[in-house]
Protein backbone atom coordinates (compact mmCIF):
# COMPACT_ATOMS: atom_id res chain seq x y z
CA UNK A 1 0.00 0.00 0.00
CA UNK A 2 1.59 2.99 -1.01
CA UNK A 3 2.04 6.03 1.51
CA UNK A 4 -0.89 8.66 2.28
CA UNK A 5 0.58 11.63 1.57
CA UNK A 6 -0.96 14.83 3.53
CA UNK A 7 -3.38 17.58 1.21
CA UNK A 8 -3.96 19.31 4.76
CA UNK A 9 -5.18 19.61 8.18
CA UNK A 10 -8.33 20.67 8.48
CA UNK A 11 -9.33 22.18 11.93
CA UNK A 12 -12.67 23.77 13.50
CA UNK A 13 -11.41 26.33 15.69
CA UNK A 14 -15.02 26.79 16.73
CA UNK A 15 -15.56 23.17 17.85
CA UNK A 16 -12.25 23.03 19.28
CA UNK A 17 -12.24 23.12 22.97
CA UNK A 18 -8.46 22.94 23.82
CA UNK A 19 -8.21 19.58 25.37
CA UNK A 20 -4.75 18.51 23.74
CA UNK A 21 -5.76 15.50 23.17
CA UNK A 22 -4.91 15.27 19.51
CA UNK A 23 -1.76 16.83 20.56
CA UNK A 24 -0.73 13.84 22.77
CA UNK A 25 -1.64 11.44 19.96
CA UNK A 26 0.34 12.71 17.50
CA UNK A 27 3.40 10.51 17.24
CA UNK A 28 5.02 13.30 15.19
CA UNK A 29 4.69 16.15 17.01
CA UNK A 30 3.31 18.03 14.56
CA UNK A 31 0.22 19.61 16.15
CA UNK A 32 0.72 22.24 19.64
CA UNK A 33 -2.17 24.32 21.50
CA UNK A 34 -1.72 28.42 20.59
CA UNK A 35 -2.23 30.94 22.75
CA UNK A 36 -5.73 30.57 22.87
CA UNK A 37 -5.34 26.96 23.55
CA UNK A 38 -7.20 25.86 20.21
CA UNK A 39 -5.24 23.70 17.93
CA UNK A 40 -2.46 24.35 15.25
CA UNK A 41 -1.00 22.16 12.40
CA UNK A 42 2.88 23.68 13.63
CA UNK A 43 4.37 21.09 11.33
CA UNK A 44 2.64 19.90 8.80
CA UNK A 45 5.47 18.27 6.55
CA UNK A 46 6.24 15.71 9.93
CA UNK A 47 2.77 14.25 9.68
CA UNK A 48 2.64 11.03 8.22
CA UNK A 49 -0.97 10.87 7.92
CA UNK A 50 -2.01 8.18 10.74
CA UNK A 51 -5.33 10.59 11.82
CA UNK A 52 -4.80 9.75 15.60
CA UNK A 53 -5.57 13.49 16.59
CA UNK A 54 -8.70 13.07 13.93
CA UNK A 55 -9.95 9.75 15.40
CA UNK A 56 -9.06 10.72 19.03
CA UNK A 57 -10.55 14.26 18.69
CA UNK A 58 -13.91 14.21 20.86
CA UNK A 59 -15.48 17.46 19.20
CA UNK A 60 -14.55 16.12 15.81
CA UNK A 61 -12.57 19.25 15.24
CA UNK A 62 -9.99 17.97 12.97
CA UNK A 63 -10.08 16.56 9.88
CA UNK A 64 -6.54 15.07 7.88
CA UNK A 65 -7.28 14.94 4.39
CA UNK A 66 -5.11 12.98 2.26
CA UNK A 67 -4.53 12.70 -1.99
CA UNK A 68 -6.12 9.36 -1.25
CA UNK A 69 -9.40 11.01 -0.22
CA UNK A 70 -12.57 10.93 -2.29
CA UNK A 71 -13.57 14.76 -2.75
CA UNK A 72 -16.93 15.31 -1.11
CA UNK A 73 -19.20 16.02 -4.35
CA UNK A 74 -17.85 12.56 -5.43
CA UNK A 75 -19.04 10.62 -2.56
CA UNK A 76 -22.37 12.07 -2.66
CA UNK A 77 -23.05 11.20 -6.36
CA UNK A 78 -21.81 7.66 -5.39
CA UNK A 79 -24.19 7.37 -2.88
CA UNK A 80 -26.63 8.86 -5.17
CA UNK A 81 -25.43 5.59 -6.93
CA UNK A 82 -25.73 3.38 -4.47
CA UNK A 83 -29.14 4.63 -3.34
CA UNK A 84 -30.57 4.36 -6.69
CA UNK A 85 -29.66 0.54 -6.85
CA UNK A 86 -31.15 -0.25 -3.97
CA UNK A 87 -34.45 1.59 -4.83
CA UNK A 88 -34.68 -0.19 -7.80
CA UNK A 89 -34.28 -4.01 -6.23
CA UNK A 90 -36.95 -2.56 -3.41
CA UNK A 91 -40.37 -2.96 -4.07
CA UNK A 92 -42.65 -0.45 -4.82
CA UNK A 93 -45.21 1.20 -2.04
CA UNK A 94 -47.98 0.00 -4.10
CA UNK A 95 -46.71 -3.47 -3.50
CA UNK A 96 -45.88 -3.43 -0.01
CA UNK A 97 -49.43 -1.91 1.00
CA UNK A 98 -51.37 -4.94 -0.95
CA UNK A 99 -49.13 -7.30 0.77
CA UNK A 100 -50.27 -5.38 4.34
CA UNK A 101 -53.76 -5.50 3.23
CA UNK A 102 -54.01 -9.09 2.38
CA UNK A 103 -52.74 -10.03 5.63
CA UNK A 104 -55.26 -8.27 7.44
CA UNK A 105 -58.16 -10.22 6.04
Amino acid sequence: MARLKLKEHVINREWCKGCGICVHFCPKKVLELDSSEKVVAVRPEDCICCKLCELRCPDLAIEVLTTDDVPAEKKSADDDLITDDVLADETSTDDVLTDQDDSNE
